[in-house]
């Protein structure tokens, strides 16, 4: 079975392969990233305004990621990995409420954060799951072109948690890009960090 994607350029070599990162690898890499992400939050030892740094920068990641990955991972395991659809139904009810639980947090000393890095932990552990059987039907080719897209997804997606907003195609697609446009104007307003890299650069005062 093979995932629904739109046609590749016509060419004659039979094995065709796209340039980018597969989705498998760009997958396992955030994940790897929302962990440590995820443990440096929780840790007592960082001044107070790096954990709030760090806090806005977990919120960004894993808000750009669920939205990357409904828009492409969940639909791509639905039409390839047979009996997955209930699996993806479940993991689309916990990021919401992943989200509604990054949404309500009040900073990096609220007690519920703690539940944030717990409930992030168990994403990663499921949708790992998912991606292994995806890895096994769907072609090298297939894959990176999931992953470009997922990448073009995440460059729109938005960086606070939306709970409320369409989880599934085509409304997902959609809306997300006009929420993405929204929150990083205010994330440009009010000088908030929403990548690694961000951390690296001098506060403006």
């Amino acid at each position: 079975m093979t995932v629904p994607l739109p046609p590749l350029p016509p060419t004659a070599d039979d094995a065709y392969r796209p340039g980018g990162r597969s989705l498998a690898e760009i997958v396992d890499r955030e994940h790897r990233a929302l962990l440590g992400l995820a443990e440096r939050v929780t840790g007592p030892e960082l001044p107070y305004e790096r954990r709030r740094e760090l806090l806005d920068v977990l919120i960004a990641a894993v808000s750009r990621h669920l939205s990357a990955e409904e828009q492409y991972l969940f639909p791509a395991a639905r039409a390839a990995v047979p009996d997955s659809t209930e699996l993806v139904d479940r993991e689309l009810a916990a990021d919401v409420a992943l989200l509604t639980a990054l949404r309500g947090l009040s900073g990096p000393e609220d007690p519920a954060l703690a539940d944030v890095a717990e409930r992030v932990r168990r994403h990663v552990g499921r949708v790992a799951a998912l991606v292994a059987p995806l890895r096994q039907v769907a072609t090298d080719a297939e894959l990176i072109r999931l992953g470009n897209r997922w990448e073009i997804a995440e460059e729109a997606a938005p960086t606070r948690p939306h709970p409320g907003t369409p989880a599934t195609p085509p409304w997902n697609k959609l809306v997300e890009p006009v929420v993405g446009v929204l929150d990083k104007v205010r994330d440009v307003v009010t000088g908030r960090r929403t990548h690694l890299s961000d951390l690296e650069r001098p506060r403006k005062h």
